[in-house]
């Protein structure tokens, strides 16, 4: 009886995990993309309790999460990579469409081992990479749930480093934002198939479509 109720537990935190996040993400379109790292909607969902962020973005995270309140660190890191502020953001709003929740993302990743950590949805070895040689090159992929400020300067920093991949000479079909935001879902490879002119493929594209959908906000946001 005591082994059976052992093996009960083990699998009853996937099977809780993936309950709980059922029921937040019900109304959402989840993001479905084959990439290095990250992912989608529109709107963050709508839990409990909520925290403050200081100014390093140190705060408690908690399942509530809006984009708008982490504008200071977006902005403040967006300036050090050299990218633009609503692209970072917009990409926060993106990838809004789970609760990140640190007990909740790491019981799911415990499930799913491959699944990202963070508000930017990073994985793992996106953040290795980017944190090379950075400020942060002593921190860990498995402290992005817990420092939202940590999350932010990861991903701008992989977006500059996927802009310094960019061609100079590429097609007029897609800006420069969105071949960023494409190669933050999608990877640098199949970034670089896109600025050659093609097409991206059904989740790619819902990807880019949610950005243009979250410029708005992502610019009022930043702007405020």
């Amino acid at each position: 009886m005591a082994g059976a109720r052992r093996r009960w537990r083990w699998f009853a935190v996937p099977i809780l995990a993936l309950a709980v996040w059922a029921m937040v993400r019900t109304g959402h379109t989840p993001q479905q993309t084959a990439t290095p790292h990250a992912a989608p909607p529109t709107s963050s969902p709508a839990p409990t309790s909520s925290t403050t962020p200081g100014a390093d973005g140190h705060a408690t995270p908690s399942s509530v999460y809006d984009p708008a309140d982490y504008a200071p660190q977006v902005r403040k890191y967006a300036a050090k990579a050299g990218i633009e502020p609503r692209l970072l953001m917009a990409i926060l709003y993106n990838e809004a469409y789970k609760p990140h929740d640190p007990d909740l993302e790491r019981a799911w990743q415990r499930h799913k081992p491959d699944a990202a950590f963070g508000i930017a949805n990073m994985h793992r070895a996106a953040f290795e990479e980017t944190r090379r040689g950075r400020d942060f090159a002593d921190r860990k992929w498995e402290e992005l749930p817990d420092d939202r400020g940590l999350a932010i300067e990861a991903a701008a920093w992989h977006l500059h480093d996927l802009a310094r991949q960019l061609p100079a000479q590429r097609s007029a079909t897609y800006s420069q934002s969105d071949l960023l935001a494409l190669g933050y879902n999608a990877g640098a490879g199949n970034m670089l198939v896109f600025a050659r002119g093609v097409t991206p493929g059904a989740q790619a594209q819902s990807y880019l479509d949610r950005l243009h959908n979250n410029w708005g906000n992502a610019e009022k946001a930043v702007a405020s």
